[in-house]
């Protein structure tokens, strides 16, 4: 068997590199150059994240390119802090935080170095069976397609071009890096204030610099094509003058600002067809609130590499795939959307965080 995967992003990158383990060969097809269009933005691989990367030996790369949060405060609009939760689950390996840029060169390298294909530029187009066809006029050949291109997947709609268009959560979301080591610091852990108007978190590098976001209620479209400086302002003026550090973190920070709306994908009918099938956003995109886009991702590619290592053909492969994680991630974006609009707070997360892979488990059929 030959896979063909779509998008070079975490999913596909790692899709790839848990079918080498499997035995399957595996050729990666990015649209982009280099990076893509959030590679400005950072984020953490939780627990159950970086146990899906040990399955496949490939948690290396992200721990080297990391650093690690022991865990969270929750500070009220008056500089209370309310809760303290420590990310220690069962002595499990804790999470991860880094640029989104840096795991994709990481896990890229790592991924290249294990002897997979990876070709950047080819957009996809079209598809039929056996053949993917790209925006520059050529083509690759294999038996199943992979999409792992993200929340505006193409693969979606081939397979089911009446699914349901991705879903605004109703916030722009903007990340910002300082190297100001003058601003209050939060080092190993994230520290999340929730403002009057809008909600703030951060946390602090080992070399000093910050890493915070903010996350705005806004309309979609409302502040579509910002330049840094005009999503610095905007994030600035939702917390400016409120007795919280945010408002001075923002304002202490430079150009490195990137910001854009926000959407889910709370369910995709149909994941997959007798020759393609759905990973990572592609499937079910979360909001930011729950921070487990990419550990959901990371499951997705191990266990459909051991769907497909352990079962017959593609189709049964895919059904099974999808029996067993369906239901796990529609629940996580569920739970995200809630925690975004502020319906229930951010609790009870060891259902997420203990999830365990074991690469030699045999996957039976349903």
């Amino acid at each position: 068997m030959k896979a063909v995967i779509i998008g070079g992003g975490i999913s596909g990158t790692v899709t790839a590199m848990a079918l080498r383990r499997a035995g399957i060969e595996a050729s990666v097809h990015e649209a982009h150059q280099s990076g893509g269009e959030d590679a400005g933005s950072f984020l953490t691989i939780m627990h159950n994240g970086m146990d899906a990367l040990r399955a496949i030996d490939a948690e290396t790369p992200v721990v080297e390119n990391s650093f690690a949060a022991a865990g969270l405060e929750l500070v009220t609009p008056d500089g209370r802090t309310v809760e303290r939760r420590s990310f220690d689950v069962d002595g499990l390996a804790g999470p991860r935080t880094l640029t989104r840029a840096a795991l994709y060169r990481a896990l890229q390298e790592e991924a290249i170095s294990r002897g997979i294909t990876f070709e950047r530029g080819k957009r996809l187009v079209s598809a039929s069976p056996g053949i993917a066809l790209f925006e520059d006029g050529t083509s690759v050949e294999g038996d199943i397609l992979i999409g792992a291109d993200g929340l505006r997947s193409v693969v979606r709609n081939l397979i089911d071009p009446s699914c349901p268009p991705p879903r605004s959560t109703g916030l722009d979301v903007v990340y910002g890096y300082t190297t100001d080591t003058s601003v209050p610091r939060a080092p190993s852990l994230y520290r999340m204030i929730q403002s009057l108007h809008a909600f703030f978190g951060y946390t602090s590098a080992p070399d000093g610099s910050t890493y915070w976001f903010a996350r705005l209620p806004t309309a979609e479209g409302v502040r579509s094509g910002l330049s840094a400086a005009e999503w610095r302002s905007a994030a600035f003026a939702a917390f400016d003058g409120e007795p919280l550090p945010a408002a001075e973190i923002i304002q202490s920070t430079g150009d490195d600002v990137f910001g854009g709306h926000s959407y889910d994908v709370p369910s995709t009918p149909v994941w997959f067809n007798a020759s393609m099938v759905l990973v990572g956003d592609a499937a079910h995109a979360a909001s930011p609130a729950a921070g487990q886009g990419a550990s959901m991702a990371l499951e997705d590619s191990v266990v459909l590499a051991q769907c497909l290592r352990d079962l017959p053909d593609a189709p049964t492969a895919f059904a099974a795939y999808e029996r067993l994680r369906r239901a796990r991630v529609e629940k996580l974006v569920a739970s995200s959307a809630a925690v975004s609009s502020g319906t229930t707070s951010d609790e009870g997360r060891n259902w997420l965080y203990q999830h365990h892979i074991e690469w030699d488990a045999k996957i039976a059929a349903g």
